[in-house]
């Protein structure tokens, strides 16, 4: 009888996986690789990669240590590295003579892809498994979409807290309101304290794995060192608690705040390890819902955890997987415009974007807001290219994968979809970020000043997006208060407006 194969990807390092729950050790082997192709197919953030290659190597010793056998693939112990998932799959069946495959479902559509073809491949029995770590499956979210005209995260939301119970009483939404993201805007204070993270240490195998990384990768984005994040199922659970103890109290009230300086304030940093399955999304929301009910939380903060969880990577999940292959061509506003430069070494005179992209270039994180409001809403304003802000996105972070990254940059910053889920464009003026962080007084130019040299260019170019795509825009009922207000603007406001954005864009390098 020849053996069965379990193949283990890099974000799928959960214990519960339902390629593993009847893995049996004297018959299975788990296979394991740290593939050339995903390291490199774009230019990942140096930290990304080698959080990705300690947490897998981390993993496999614990399978070891069960008493599986794990042929597991370095890259740093292998003259011809591995190329491809195939092609360390095609090894692994040729070394052990294996019968069968089974795997759970990549969360990728390119990878599933490539799972379905394995069998006319290799000759042999391949069985995908559902990933059953999400809340929702496919079907589930199919049979919630289908027939809707528009696709709303707030409904999907809903239906999600009554399927899980999560923050449900008496068969309605605990505190009487489904959510509290009102109570969830406060803009930063004078004295505001932020807690201490833990410091984790970089052990053998991560020192191993960060040589490996600034070898193989040392020209890629981003800084290696200092490394500073949990690799472990057991230091993941550790940072959850800590998150959960130290830090969840206020992250509702300022979750949508900025603050030079403090890239991570009281927020959880904990999507990159439920992305890769050292955290289950379930245990997250628990652990958030009974220090609620225990009294250590405030319900704003409870039910906006909860939501990112439940409502926002479920949702986002199920857009991607729904409107794969070609979502990711979406481009309803035609931007064409090429990245800037400095979107590669934050050295540009706009501080909120220098803040923000010299704290992705040093955590490989930003916050959601740094994320929408100031990397997001830049690239709209200034007609990004789509596919450039995709990828850019998918690089830079260590919690980015294409289901994540896609629909949210797609979608919610640049609506290139036109609406499919947006109800307007996320666009705003320098107002917002000068009201939600610190950024603006240490800036070049003025936040205050509408037109000219010293104006802050988020002012100019958000009037300039709304005139350059009024066809497509103008009949969003959302967005009739700001046409509106365009068109009681004089002749000389609109064409100064044009002005200092011809002006910004022929120097967009430099700005």
């Amino acid at each position: 009888m020849g053996k069965t194969l379990r193949m283990v990807l890099g974000d799928q390092l959960s214990r519960d996986l339902s390629a593993l729950r009847d893995a049996d050790p004297e018959h299975d082997v788990i296979v394991m690789a740290e593939v050339w192709d995903e390291a490199t197919y774009v230019q990942h953030h140096k930290k990304k990669i080698a959080f990705i290659f300690a947490a897998m190597r981390h993993f496999a010793a614990g399978l070891e240590a069960e008493g599986f056998t794990v042929d597991y693939r370095r890259l740093d112990a292998d003259d011809d590295a591995i190329a491809s998932f195939t092609d360390a799959l095609r090894a692994a069946v040729e070394r052990h003579g294996a019968d069968r495959i089974v795997v759970t479902e990549a969360a990728e559509w390119r990878v599933l892809a490539m799972q379905q073809g394995w069998a006319d491949l290799f000759g042999i029995q391949v069985d995908v498994r559902l990933d059953d770590r999400f809340i929702a499956s496919h079907a589930d979210f199919a049979r919630w979409a289908d027939g809707r005209k528009a696709l709303r995260m707030e409904y999907f939301y809903r239906e999600m807290r009554k399927a899980t119970g999560y923050l449900m009483e008496d068969g309605g939404p605990a505190g009487g309101q489904w959510n509290f993201d009102a109570d969830n805007r406060a803009p930063p204070k004078d004295g505001l304290d932020f807690p201490d993270r833990p410091d984790w240490t970089v052990d053998e195998t991560t020192r191993e794995v960060l040589d490996l990384v600034a070898d193989r990768f040392g020209g890629h984005f981003g800084d290696l060192e200092p490394f500073a994040y949990p690799v472990t199922r057991r230091q993941a659970l550790y940072y959850l608690n800590w998150f959960v103890e130290h830090a969840l109290p206020d992250f509702g009230t300022f979750q949508d705040a900025m603050v030079t300086g403090a890239a991570l304030m009281f927020h959880s940093h904990l999507s990159a390890l439920i992305n890769v399955g050292l955290l289950d999304p379930r245990e997250c929301c628990e652990r958030a819902e009974k220090a609620w009910r225990d009294g250590a939380v405030p319900i704003n903060a409870a039910e906006g955890f909860i939501r990112q969880i439940i409502g926002w990577r479920e949702f986002i999940r199920g857009v991607y997987w729904r409107n794969m292959p070609d979502y990711g061509d979406s481009n309803a506003l035609g931007a064409t415009r090429d990245l800037p430069d400095w979107f590669w070494s934050g050295e540009t005179h706009m501080n909120c974007l220098r803040q923000a992209i010299t704290e992705t270039k040093e955590n490989a994180y930003a916050h959601h807001i740094q994320r929408l409001m100031v990397i997001g809403n830049f690239s709209l304003l200034a007609g990004l290219d789509p596919k450039q802000v995709q990828e850019w996105f998918l690089i830079v972070y260590h919690d980015a994968y294409e289901w994540v990254e896609m629909p949210n940059v797609v979608g919610m910053a640049l609506y290139a979809d036109d609406g499919l889920f947006a109800s307007k464009p996320y666009a705003s003026s320098g107002a917002y970020i000068d009201k939600m962080s610190d950024y603006c007084g240490s800036c070049r130019y003025r936040v205050k000043v509408k037109n000219g040299p010293k104006a802050c260019p988020f002012n100019y170019l958000y009037w300039n997006f709304l005139i350059e795509n009024r066809e497509t825009l103008a009949g969003n009922r959302r967005m009739g208060m700001m046409y509106g207000t365009l068109d009681r603007m004089s002749d000389d406001k609109v064409e100064a407006v044009r002005t200092d954005a011809a002006r910004f864009f022929k120097g967009i390098d430099e700005a």
